[in-house]
């Protein structure tokens, strides 16, 4: 597959402390479309030092909406959606390069490496993604806290990893993490067919014990040490913000 034929595709919001790693690892693309939000720190100059990329600023109303405006944006008929806190490891663009530009899949998947304050831990709940797929085949849904990419046709996975590495501070995740678990409630009490993981959330205790201990001792991140405990107590402090939401919820529908 021939790499001009891909355009990378960037969210950003105040993506200062991510954006240059994120960029300096996209220097084979023709262009990389960054659709920003509204940005109030050095995320346009950062940009601006980069002679690929194309900086579009819309007001953010919703990620499915942005991501699909971003993807309307984008003129080549493959694209690699990337969050801001991702770095491709090496390789990626080779593996893309060799891909068949006959391909009749219509999206590929990743698996991811995630970091912590630039520590690689030894595995993460992070799932694979669909990254790079047809712009004229494939849309974003809306799914809970986030989006999905509705894929009609055949999928596949790439071999190399994409690190996930967010240096933003952690006040700022404690700010986004409300935000998605209030939209995760949302989710898991309109639904009416649960997977196992769905009806243990939903018990609102259960949650954030499995995940703590499923993390720490199942993925062996307790092998990690600071880091480690650090990625735990976060995926499980989410639970609980989780938890959280949909307790203000029973109890909101019983007043």
């Amino acid at each position: 597959m021939k790499l001009a034929s891909i355009t990378p595709l960037i969210l950003t919001w105040n993506e200062e402390p991510n954006l240059r790693r994120c960029l300096e690892r996209l220097h084979w693309a023709r262009e990389v479309v960054i659709l920003d939000s509204g940005s109030t720190d050095a995320t346009a100059a950062i940009a601006a030092e980069f002679p690929n990329t194309r900086l579009i600023v819309r007001p953010f109303d919703d990620h499915t909406t942005q991501w699909n405006h971003g993807v309307d944006a984008c003129g080549t008929n493959w694209i690699l959606s990337l969050d801001c806190d991702y770095v491709l490891c090496p390789g990626f663009e080779d593996e893309l390069a060799g891909l068949d530009e006959n391909t009749p899949v219509d999206a590929f998947y990743a698996s991811f490496r995630y970091l912590i304050h630039g520590k690689p831990l030894r595995a993460c709940l992070y799932p694979p993604r669909a990254v790079l797929f047809r712009r004229d085949h494939c849309r974003y849904v809306p799914d809970g806290h986030t989006q999905i990419l509705r894929v009609p046709g055949s999928t596949a996975h790439l071999t190399t990893r994409i690190d996930h590495d967010d240096r933003k501070p952690l006040s700022r995740w404690f700010s986004s993490q409300d935000k998605y678990a209030k939209l995760e409630a949302d989710k898991l009490s309109s639904l009416t067919q649960l997977s196992l993981q769905d009806r243990i959330r939903r018990t609102m205790i259960l949650g954030p014990i499995v995940v703590f201990l499923y993390t720490l001792l199942g993925r062996r991140t307790i092998l990690d040490g600071p880091h480690g405990w650090f990625y735990a107590f976060q995926r499980a402090l989410a639970e609980i913000m989780l938890s959280l939401r949909l307790l203000e919820k029973k109890i909101g529908k019983t007043m």
